[in-house]
């Protein structure tokens, strides 16, 4: 059985460096799929994350029964995957996709205090960044609802796997049928018109940390 931290189908697509896992890490709208197994059975859901620093942040509601047991320190994994492109190829055995992933194990630990309250801002703001400038501060009992989780990010228990480019060459020019295209159809996620709630008055404009948000993409 192979290590969870070395990959062994397409080992060249393997990345090494630390940077290389926070680049995944901190691409794309932060949502990953954590996991773990619960009474025999696996446990798998998704969740929004951030990472800060060398450990990983995530949240959920205190009566969250799963929650509760891998908070109690049971391993868990979290997976994050960006799909960059379409990959066209001349067969389709051939074809593909470019993606960027990553997979983390460790043990999950609760935040708690000051800590936790901090973690939860932390977490919004790399979500929503700038937006708790703009709004009130956590209150008691939003922070007694919710469970602040932190994951260390621990050398040896993660794997990042890139695959960049275009299709690979046929062996022979017979393999292409003629007047083929091939190549790579590029994905692109982009921020729509800001829908405002119903509670907004006509004509006021969006928070200055959406604006912001949205000249960046």
């Amino acid at each position: 059985m192979s290590s969870p931290a070395r990959i062994a189908r397409h080992a060249e697509r393997a990345r090494q460096h630390r940077q290389d896992l926070y680049q995944v890490l901190d691409a794309g709208h932060q949502i990953g799929t954590l996991s773990t197994v619960m009474d025999g059975q696996p446990w798998v859901v998704p969740m929004l994350y951030a990472r800060v620093g060398d450990r990983i942040l995530l949240h959920g509601s205190t009566g969250a029964g799963a929650l509760r047991h891998v908070a109690a320190g049971a391993p868990a994994a979290l997976c994050v995957t960006h799909l960059d492109g379409w990959v066209y190829a001349h067969t389709l055995f051939d074809s593909s996709a470019n993606y960027r992933s990553a997979v983390v194990h460790s043990e999950l630990a609760v935040l708690t205090g000051k800590d936790a309250a901090s973690a939860l801002t932390d977490l919004s703001d790399r979500m929503l960044p700038g937006r708790s400038t703009e709004v009130p501060d956590h209150t008691r009992k939003q922070l007694a609802a919710t469970q602040a989780l932190a994951m260390n990010i621990v050398d040896g228990r993660w794997t990042v796997k890139v695959r960049q480019g275009g299709p690979g060459e046929p062996a022979t020019s017979e393999q292409v049928p003629p007047g083929l295209w091939t190549g790579v159809l590029p994905i692109r996620s982009v921020y729509g018109d800001p829908v405002p709630a119903p509670r907004v008055p006509d004509g006021l404009p969006p928070s200055p940390s959406i604006q912001r948000l949205m000249s960046t993409h």
